[in-house]
């Protein structure tokens, strides 16, 4: 019965905030100013780092991919959601809502494994200070970030693949973009397989490097706690301080939206949850990772101060 009463869906409508239309106007502002000083936040810093040689670090090159993955990471979503707020329609097709999909969620799995690549460097970084700039080479980094996107872009196409073959009784997304648990309540058939499939792949993705991130901060804390001064253990702590509370702001939001109970949260309080980890986040790491930092506020200053002595001298020239 359930393959007779499926449609051939040719386009999806993203129908997030619906319910709200006399908030469209505010939305739209609150997102389109996000989005502009997410990218324009993130390119800086990206720059910024490439300008200053001080910052040519593991640690900064390591930071200014996670700059790069947050500036995609948010166009993929948020360009969409500004069109939808002004149109009657808020449509996109079948294969856009796909591409869209795998985006997010290559995107989303490359911040993950990211994140515990960098705490593997500030686990070397303070519990092997010695042998750090052998370790932590600049062909270790590369290796590094070429995993980490092989992964999340491999490990991506299988559950793209596979949602986007089913057979979907509607077309109505209750969501303000292409999410995984979104389009599959839509399948009219049993999806449990394509459950645990994703289940099995979200865990090498996200749940793998959240584990690394918790065995290396044990031991990180356990080497801090041996340090004998007291400003010694400070300035080691203030190295991986940035790190931690990135790392508990983006886990702390993909937990509180997708392990949550079934039902457990409304429609709109799902919505809201969705923004924080897909366009507040990437706005929010350019400033956890700079304004406690005092290396980039300091190479921020230095490369100023270079502009405009090289403006002085164009200008008496």
């Amino acid at each position: 019965m359930a393959e007779n009463n499926f449609t051939q869906v040719t386009f999806f409508i993203l129908s997030g905030f619906s319910n709200h239309p006399e908030l469209h106007v505010s939305l739209f502002l609150i997102f389109l100013f996000i989005y502009l000083f997410t990218v324009l936040g993130n390119l800086g810093l990206i720059v910024l780092i490439r300008m200053d040689p001080q910052l040519h670090t593991p640690m900064y090159f390591f930071l200014s991919l996670l700059a790069f993955i947050d500036i995609f990471y948010s166009s993929t979503i948020t360009p969409k959601a500004l069109v939808n707020f002004q149109s009657s329609h808020k449509t996109i097709s079948f294969a856009g809502c796909f591409v869209q999909m795998y985006l997010f969620v290559s995107l989303a799995s490359s911040e993950c494994i990211l994140l515990g690549s960098m705490a593997y460097d500030r686990y070397v970084a303070i519990c092997n200070p010695l042998l750090y700039s052998v370790v932590m080479s600049q062909r270790m980094c590369h290796w590094l970030a070429v995993i980490t996107f092989a992964i999340a872009f491999t490990n991506s196409i299988t559950p793209t693949c596979v949602i986007s073959s089913l057979h979907y009784c509607g077309s109505n997304i209750n969501h303000f973009f292409c999410d995984t648990t979104a389009l599959m309540s839509l399948a009219c058939v049993d999806s449990f397989s394509t459950d645990i499939m994703v289940f099995v792949l979200a865990g090498c993705t996200i749940i793998f490097p959240f584990l690394i991130i918790t065995v290396t901060y044990i031991a990180i804390i356990s080497a801090i706690l041996r340090i004998q001064s007291a400003a010694g253990r400070k300035k080691a702590f203030s190295t991986c301080a940035s790190h931690l509370m990135g790392v508990t702001i983006f886990y702390g939001s993909l937990t509180f939206t997708y392990l949550q109970p079934d039902n457990s949260l409304s429609l709109t309080q799902a919505q809201v949850a969705s923004v924080f980890y897909t366009i507040v986040i990437p706005m929010l790491n350019p400033l956890i990772y700079s304004l406690r930092n005092k290396d980039v506020k300091n190479a921020f200053f230095r490369v100023m101060h270079r502009k405009i002595f090289s403006m002085k001298n164009l200008q008496k020239l």
